[in-house]
């Protein structure tokens, strides 16, 4: 556990006709080093029937809006700060503790850690600053040390939803989520009400999670969209609410469709989606647009609380173990990676082939983290295309690498 002061934390964990994924976040939940927090789950029938036999509370929520769905959880949140994790995502062992240390500073009403994307390895978000458009910008900001940030005229620090905390009263007096972002932007809203009370937002590059994007309604397996409803939508009620006067909306809607159009064009160039797709798909966008242009934008009351006891998630500090072999011994040396998590190690798998292929780094849903490539291959983007390692001085180099998240 890291030595910084413990704070008191609610975890909330919003599933919908996920439960593999949603297992999968919880097992990671429990190798957390923090002693001192609670899981909050709000899920369909099926996610919580996954839950039935942990100790986490439980919140039956089974509607496609997930900023209702946040609200519901947070209703429920008996400490004084309040963190999220998608349930597509797995933290790091010393994600919470790092996290909400900033919390200790009565000033911060916000935090955000980094979120890595699909191999583990490469960063999928980092930090941003969002103006009054949705617009966002990479915030410049120390990779190795938290960091407190000031919101500026017309601008808002960023959080990410899958890895983000916010002191709870703070929060519920703001109103909580806005229900009308049923999907994106939901978080960047309640950015900006924070911002405008003037409100700090501590970044916390330490405090990492790895995010998969589970296929769902607006996405494929392959991330590939198949929906852009919501986004549209999103964008029209985050205009009404903070654009400007003199914004021009429909050049900023062009904007986005031709943003949006590039990105699908992108998956077609990479063979995730047909040509004849983009249309319809681009057809969803536009749809959202106009049925966003149309939500009801009510006054957020201050969100009232329906707090239950404080049930604490059994988790903390785990001894620490390194397993490492070669491609060949994958069988093996995965069976024994998950005997030693069932006993309760922290467990990091090592395999390596005799090749540059890539590395890629996950969390097994037997609980045990895996990370495998070829021997001379690219872990890191800043990494060049071969190194000369031998097997030895390659386990230390990867071993060394992810120590600073592994250990406390």
């Amino acid at each position: 556990m890291s030595d910084t002061a413990v704070v008191r934390t609610s975890v909330i964990v919003v599933s919908r006709h996920r439960a593999a994924a949603l297992t999968r976040c919880l097992t990671g939940l429990a190798q957390l080093d923090h002693p001192d927090f609670e899981v909050i789950v709000v899920a369909d029938p099926e996610g919580l029937a996954a839950t039935e036999d942990l100790a986490v509370k439980r919140v039956a929520f089974d509607a496609p809006n997930i900023s209702a769905a946040r609200n519901a959880g947070l209703r429920q949140a008996a400490a004084p700060v309040v963190a999220f994790i998608d349930d597509d995502a797995v933290p790091e062992p010393t994600w919470l503790c790092r996290l909400t240390a900033p919390f200790a500073d009565p000033r911060v009403a916000a935090a955000g850690g980094f979120v890595r994307g699909r191999n583990g390895i490469s960063f999928q978000w980092q930090a941003s600053s969002c103006d009054r458009m949705g617009q966002t910008s990479p915030l410049m900001v120390d990779e190795t040390a938290p960091s407190l940030h000031a919101p500026t005229a017309g601008r808002a620090i960023r959080t990410e939803g899958t890895n983000c905390a916010f002191r709870r009263d703070t929060i519920l007096q703001l109103g909580g989520f806005d229900p009308g972002f049923q999907f994106y932007l939901d978080e960047t809203d309640l950015n900006m009400r924070l911002a405008a009370d003037g409100h700090l937002t501590a970044i916390v590059p330490g405090a990492q999670v790895h995010h998969g994007f589970a296929a769902s309604a607006r996405r494929a397996v392959d991330r590939a969209p198949t929906d852009l409803h919501q986004i549209g939508a999103s964008m029209a009620v985050f205009w009404r609410k903070y654009a400007p006067a003199h914004a021009d909306l429909e050049a900023a809607s062009a904007t986005l469709t031709a943003r949006q159009r590039n990105r699908l064009l992108r998956y077609m160039i990479d063979g995730a989606l047909e040509p004849q797709d983009l249309a319809p798909i681009l057809t969803t966008l536009q749809a959202g647009l106009k049925e966003g242009r149309a939500r009801p934008l009510p006054d957020l009351a201050p969100l009232l609380s329906d707090t239950t006891a404080f049930l604490p998630f059994p988790a903390g500090p785990r001894p620490r173990r390194i397993i490492a072999g070669r491609v060949w011994q994958a069988w093996r040396k995965r069976r024994a990676a998950a005997r030693a998590a069932a006993r309760g190690d922290l467990v990091t798998l090592l395999l390596f082939g005799p090749s540059i292929r890539r590395h890629r780094h996950w969390f097994h849903p037997q609980g045990y983290w895996e990370q495998n490539g070829g021997l001379w291959g690219r872990a890191g983007r800043q990494d060049p295309f071969f190194r000369p390692f031998g097997f030895r001085a390659r386990v230390r180099h990867e071993a060394s690498r992810i120590a600073d998240l592994r250990n406390p």
